[in-house]
């Protein structure tokens, strides 16, 4: 085993770090504010925005992130009004079309998740609820999003960590995160075993990190849940 060869993978992979926990943590963000639009628009039980949004989440979960990444990279620049247009600046860089497709996607994703948590909370604690006098906002944020949080927090924990092995497809188009990075050092060397498993080895650091968090998270609420129950 060339333990000089594995360091020095190391820190010119480290060099990807940033960008890909950059890509990461931006698509998670923007994701998880146009999944709450996107599920908002699900419970509001109007069909002029129910259907809407389950035709956004059909095409997106229904579809592979690869193929939305090369339709939004490679293929929106037929349009003319499109290339005339400011978004033009940002689109034609590889960076925010990776970026697009990474949120896009996750947003459906989480849609789902917050969905199914809303749903999980017992309609008969919203009844009670409102026979104390609590207006809408305030059963909302008192009663539905807490237990609805505890609820969805393991499934949006594993759509973070598959958000930060997805960025891995960056590389594809031109982006030097973590991969991108390993596949040149591949590409110099011929050496893909040791390449590959550094690049790897970073990967379960990040989500290794994840997965504590949300465990702690996880804990957290429980004991608060049950504080509040005693």
């Amino acid at each position: 085993m060339d333990f000089a060869f594995l360091l020095e993978c190391f820190k010119r992979l480290l060099a990807g770090v940033p960008l890909t926990l950059g890509l990461s943590l931006f698509s998670c963000a923007i994701g998880l504010v146009l999944a709450s639009v996107i599920c908002a628009m699900r419970l509001s039980k109007k069909v002029w925005l129910d259907y809407p949004a389950r035709g956004f989440v059909s095409i997106f979960r229904g579809t592979p992130l690869l193929v939305q990444l090369f339709v939004i990279y490679y293929g929106l620049g037929q349009f003319t009004w499109l290339r005339e247009s400011f978004a033009w600046a940002y689109l034609r860089e590889a960076y925010w079309c990776v970026l697009a497709a990474l949120a896009l996607n996750t947003a459906a994703y989480t849609s789902e998740i917050l969905r199914g948590g809303i749903n999980s909370v017992q309609h008969g604690q919203i009844e009670s609820a409102l026979s104390v006098g609590l207006r809408k906002d305030q059963i909302w944020r008192c009663v539905i999003l807490p237990q609805a949080w505890r609820q969805m927090l393991p499934a949006y924990g594993n759509e973070i960590i598959l958000q930060i092995k997805s960025t891995s497809l960056a590389s594809i188009v031109t982006l030097m995160e973590v991969t991108g990075i390993a596949a040149k050092l591949v590409s110099q060397s011929y050496r893909p075993i040791e390449v590959f498993v550094c690049a790897g080895v970073l990967y379960l650091l990040f989500n290794f990190v994840v997965t504590r968090a949300v465990t702690l998270m996880e804990s957290r609420l429980t004991r608060g849940m049950r504080r509040c129950r005693s």
